[in-house]
């Protein structure tokens, strides 16, 4: 297997090889695209960058600065607005529902470097899938660990870090992010 086909497949892969640096390349120019487009010229999102991802509902608006990893595992439902320095590092799927609300330097991950420093070092990592549902939204600040699903319609407060599932309704804050009650 390559290391692509091991990534897609979930299995841990070397990071440091031409093949995945030619994809992180492209996704690069993508986003600088986007990123240096003037707001008049760009509209919801430059079109290098609707290019580069998985998929896009309509009427998805992603603010710039921007940035993705790959892009090709970025999956955004219609009507989703990412507001401005918002990161996703797609090493694994990352899918976001329609209606979702995402603020200001939220930033989602989903590659985990390997434990050992020897491997680690060699670029070994794995990625694993973030899921946000419908109609939901995340403050500004907050930031996804690898693994991760958001139910619908719930709510992470601003500055959360979100290591564990959240229920579908549910508001979650704090560090590591907890539910509250209303």
């Amino acid at each position: 297997m390559t290391e692509l086909e091991k990534m897609q497949a979930g299995l841990w892969y070397n990071s440091l090889g031409d093949e995945l640096e030619d994809l992180r390349t492209a996704a690069r120019a993508a986003v600088h695209e986007h990123n240096m487009t003037h707001p008049g010229g760009r509209g919801e999102m430059a079109s290098a960058l609707r290019d580069l991802l998985g998929s896009v509902g309509d009427g998805c608006f992603i603010e710039a600065p921007f940035h993705c990893a790959y892009g090709f595992n970025l999956h955004i439902g219609t009507g989703v607005y990412l507001n401005a320095g918002v990161t996703i590092l797609d090493t694994a799927p990352v899918r976001i529902g329609s209606r979702t609300l995402i603020g200001p330097n939220v930033q989602i991950y989903t590659p985990q470097h390997h434990g050992d420093a020897a491997l680690r070092a060699a670029g070994q990592e794995i990625g694993y899938p973030v899921t946000i549902g419908t109609d939901t939204w995340i403050g500004g600040g907050a930031i996804l660990l690898p693994g991760v699903s958001i139910g619908d319609g719930a709510i992470i407060g601003a500055g959360a870090i979100v290591t564990h599932d959240v229920p579908a309704g549910e508001t979650w804050v704090g560090n590591p992010a907890r539910p509250i009650s209303d």
